[in-house]
């Protein structure tokens, strides 16, 4: 609108220009008889000047333009440098806290280190105790539990296993002998019986009785912890036997049973 509005004021200049120099040729025409040609000259001459006023305008305006043009450009670009301040202070608080990050990682693997070289040590002791209770308890699931035992050594030996899954493996160790004591489990063996090895079914209740009985029936037995050793146990036991092996396998409801345990005198007593 600026541009046509300065245009409309050129083109008014132009015909008030050739108004005013027609009628002042026209007067000095009248006053001193000047010729047709000389009013011709006068108002090419005020035609010219009027283009070439046109034209400086349209420089201006072009010069305007670019400069209005600048000015916008320089503006935004102020308003991205500011935006880029506070991205890279928002930066370089979360490269501090990155570096207080780090700090406390390495710290930890140090702390990790040290408690590495101190735990090891412990669980080596750790798989002794449990490789020498196995040795000295109830003789129930021996290859399986020594077997455990042995894994557990050959896994401190491994290089590609940290010490967090050897700590784990170790502890897992700890909560099946732990289990075993709270828990009642009826399995099937083989066992020295007078001299002939032969097919059993065992019944542990806990870590109190262990007992076992033929698969024909015939044979029954008890461990003695106290004499380390089995002994045969009356037939009487059979049917309380049999019930308790149903009831490990879930063939039965629970109910109580009576086994024999070893008392710590030489003899022995029924216990509920």
């Amino acid at each position: 609108m600026g541009r046509a509005n300065r245009l409309i004021q050129v083109l008014n200049m132009q015909l008030q220009t050739r108004s005013l120099l027609a009628a002042a040729v026209l007067s000095a025409g009248v006053v001193f008889g000047a010729s047709a040609a000389s009013v011709d000259s006068a108002l090419d001459k005020g035609v010219d000047r009027a283009v070439k006023a046109q034209k400086s305008q349209q420089t201006i305006d072009s010069i305007d333009d670019s400069i209005r043009s600048a000015e916008r450009e320089y503006r935004g670009l102020i308003k991205e440098n500011d935006g880029l301040k506070v991205y890279i202070q928002q930066l370089d608080k979360q490269l501090a806290a990155q570096r207080e990050e780090m700090d406390s990682i390495e710290d930890s693997i140090e702390k990790v280190t040290l408690v590495e070289r101190q735990i090891t040590p412990l669980m080596l002791r750790m798989i002794d105790s449990i490789d020498q209770f196995v040795a000295a308890d109830v003789p129930f699931l021996k290859e399986e539990r020594t077997a455990r035992v042995n894994k557990l050594k050959d896994l401190m030996g491994r290089s590609d296993v940290t010490v967090a899954e050897k700590y784990r493996k170790v502890m897992d160790a700890y909560q099946a002998e732990v289990d075993y004591g709270r828990t009642i489990e009826s399995y099937r063996g083989s066992l020295d019986v007078n001299g002939e090895e032969r097919e059993v079914d065992f019944l542990r209740v806990g870590r109190i009785a262990l007992v076992y009985q033929s698969l024909d029936g015939q044979d029954l037995g008890v461990w003695n912890t106290a004499a380390n050793e089995w002994q045969t146990l009356d037939s009487s036991y059979k049917s309380k036997l049999m019930a308790g092996i149903r009831i490990a396998r879930e063939q039965a409801a629970p109910d109580l049973i009576k086994v024999p345990v070893a008392a710590p005198v030489a003899a022995q007593v029924e216990a509920n």
